[in-house]
């Protein structure tokens, strides 16, 4: 409406119709375990305590060499295969890969045990050889996110001339020594030792709500903030909003052992990018590394920011090796809405060079 009474009966109207959308929004929240995620068809090709490997059906693979994806201890591997349509594990199906995923399960107090040994020399490593065994192939590619490419790093520094040809390694803590965690829990102040002498597993919850304080406004107020306004908007994308809600609600604890030693030598010695870190007596020493690597950092990360992630370019012996730089956050540079046309395809092209075509029998 035109005139002075426009602004007017424009605000009665937004004011009329402010139950609905916020009944909506809580709908939308309230409705969230609902959310399909982790959806694409997959087959159990091995399991040991509550670790289970993945193998995701595909009657038209292209290319011999498997990919096997890692991701964190702190989250549920789901984030590979977020939802049906916006899903990397579907994406790299559809392309010709062989994929594979490991899921590290819901630890429980009887798995206060597992070390960063136990996750790198005993599981990923069994779960590397299971892949081969299943794809007929003698190598792989590493696919790691967050924690899950710091460990497949070590990995292929233990095990430089292994069965690993590709190392792709997405928003990953390397050095430490000017992170946000570190003034966290780098600190002398922080007992880590307390907590893990505590706590058999530490609580997925008490990790995550240490994690979301980092950003406290952005993740308790931002996020439904930006929800109200899309629904407002009528731009809302309820699936969307939904998958992503479940499976940031979704932490699994982590090991005790693991948990110290994971804060202990990354965040408060640095021990990786030092080449102090020692895992059954043999030393990951990056320098040892020689398979292709393709690092990717994003520009807003503030759990792996890149200056955090580069020093680890310097550090490998590989003569082929691929830097992408990307905006986004360090989930959101591979989940978020732009993932599949900024960062998929061009993740799938480096692996295609690097990836032999089958051959028909």
């Amino acid at each position: 409406m035109d005139g002075p009474l426009g602004p007017v009966m424009s605000g009665v109207q937004e004011l009329w119709r402010l139950p609905g959308h916020l009944a909506e929004t809580t709908n939308i929240l309230l409705t969230t375990d609902d959310a399909q995620i982790g959806a694409t068809p997959k087959d159990v090709v091995w399991t040991h305590r509550d670790i289970t490997l993945y193998r995701y059906r595909s009657r038209q693979r292209r290319y011999s060499v498997p990919v096997l994806l890692v991701f964190a201890l702190i989250n549920r591997p789901d984030i590979f295969d977020l939802r049906p349509g916006h899903s990397f594990v579907e994406y790299l199906v559809d392309a010709g890969y062989d994929v594979f995923l490991i899921d590290w399960g819901i630890p429980g107090d009887e798995d206060a045990d597992l070390g960063l040994a136990e996750y790198v020399c005993d599981e990923l490593h069994w779960g590397i050889r299971e892949t081969l065994r299943a794809s007929g192939s003698d190598e792989v590619t590493l696919v790691g996110w967050c924690i899950g490419a710091t460990l497949c790093a070590i990995y292929g520094a233990l095990h430089p001339d292994g069965p690993v040809r590709n190392l792709v390694l997405l928003t990953m803590p390397v050095d430490t020594s000017d992170s946000v965690y570190t003034t966290w829990v780098g600190r002398d102040s922080f007992d880590v030792d307390l907590l893990a002498d505590t706590y058999p597993a530490i609580p997925g919850g008490m990790i995550d709500w240490a994690n979301k304080l980092m950003k406290p406004v952005t993740n308790y107020v931002t996020t439904r903030r930006r929800l109200f306004d899309s629904v407002r908007a009528g731009t809302v994308n309820r699936v969307a909003y939904q998958s992503m809600a479940k499976w940031v609600g979704n932490n699994p604890p982590f090991p005790a052992k693991a948990y110290r030693e994971w804060i202990t030598w990354m965040y408060k010695e640095n021990r990786l990018v030092k080449g102090t870190l020692r895992l059954r007596d043999q030393t990951a020493d990056l320098g040892r590394i020689r398979q292709s690597v393709l690092v990717v950092t994003a520009g807003e990360d503030h759990i792996a920011p890149r200056h955090s992630t580069l020093p680890f370019l310097d550090l490998i012996s590989s003569t082929d090796v691929t830097h992408f730089d990307r905006p986004g956050g360090h989930i959101g540079l591979m989940a978020g809405s732009k993932a599949r046309g900024e960062i998929w395809p061009h993740l799938a092209e480096w692996l295609e060079e690097r990836s032999d075509p089958r051959r028909t029998p």
